[in-house]
């Protein structure tokens, strides 16, 4: 952006809020965010490598501040789920909360890079458009519902059956009666698909906006001295207060994670 631009406010967040995109398909009918695609893939690879190398050089004796860490948070994790998941947590539900937790908390710990001083790096690698917070992409929050979503359905399937699934979604909650099965059924169709929905939306909001304020509050610093003393101010109390929301939000679609992968393995 040229600088006259730049104190354009709505150039300036249009800048920040446009992806680096690689159309797949004609008609942009699908586009794939490169820049999503590629912090997700690099905050993995670094969170589990990083949780890997621990746990292989981990020791039964005193542990070191690295290990002492990642069994905090194992053990934090675990003890959320045990909370909520009555059966074997450590086959499949716990391992998927940590993941889940690990990785959107690294995902939204993205937002606390200054995006003036992330743009600017980008823009000497040639990107001009590059968005560096994964959760403030609906298609990264509303990807992550979906998986647990399909985890949710195929657990239901494989504990209770197709039978009983069936029965359930025809039968519960009012009652087996014929007449009720169609109010049944409905009910059961709606809750399905608002799951995932408030799953993603929820974090995607919270990601987005606070995105938005950041880009709101940088534009302010550059009003003149006046901006920059009370842009500062404020930007320092909301990265403050965002450290809340980050980890918040991270704890949430975990604990979201848990209820819907444990309400699958109950019956009504």
């Amino acid at each position: 952006m040229s600088a006259a631009e730049s104190l354009t406010p709505t150039s300036y967040i249009t800048h920040h809020l446009s992806f680096l995109q690689q159309p797949v398909a004609q008609g942009d009918f699908w586009t794939l965010n490169v820049d999503t695609i590629t912090v997700s893939v690099l905050l993995g690879v670094i969170a589990f490598g990083f949780l890997w190398w621990v746990v292989r050089g981990a020791t039964s004796g005193v542990p070191g501040r690295r290990q002492a860490f990642v069994e905090l948070a194992v053990e934090f994790v675990d003890d959320q789920v045990k909370g909520i998941f009555h059966g074997d947590r450590h086959a499949f539900v716990a391992p998927a909360a940590l993941t889940v937790f690990v990785w959107v908390l690294l995902m939204n710990a993205m937002d606390f890079l200054p995006v003036d001083w992330m743009a600017g790096l980008y823009a000497m690698l040639g990107l001009h458009k590059f968005r560096s917070v994964p959760t403030a992409d609906i298609n990264t929050t509303f990807a992550l519902a979906l998986a647990v979503w399909f985890l949710m359905l195929f657990y239901s399937v494989k504990v209770k059956g197709l039978g009983g699934w069936l029965h359930e979604m025809f039968c519960s909650p009012f009652g087996s009666h014929p007449l009720l099965w169609p109010a049944n059924f409905l009910l059961n169709v709606i809750e399905y698909v608002s799951k995932p929905l408030s799953h993603s939306l929820r974090l995607f909001g919270n990601m987005y906006a606070g995105e938005i304020i950041f880009l709101l509050l940088g534009m302010w610093a550059a009003t003149g001295l006046a901006g920059t003393v009370f842009g500062a101010i404020l930007g320092a109390g909301w990265a403050i207060f965002h450290i809340l929301i980050v980890v918040l939000q991270a704890f949430i679609f975990m604990m979201l994670t848990v209820v819907y992968l444990s309400m699958a393995h109950e019956s009504h």
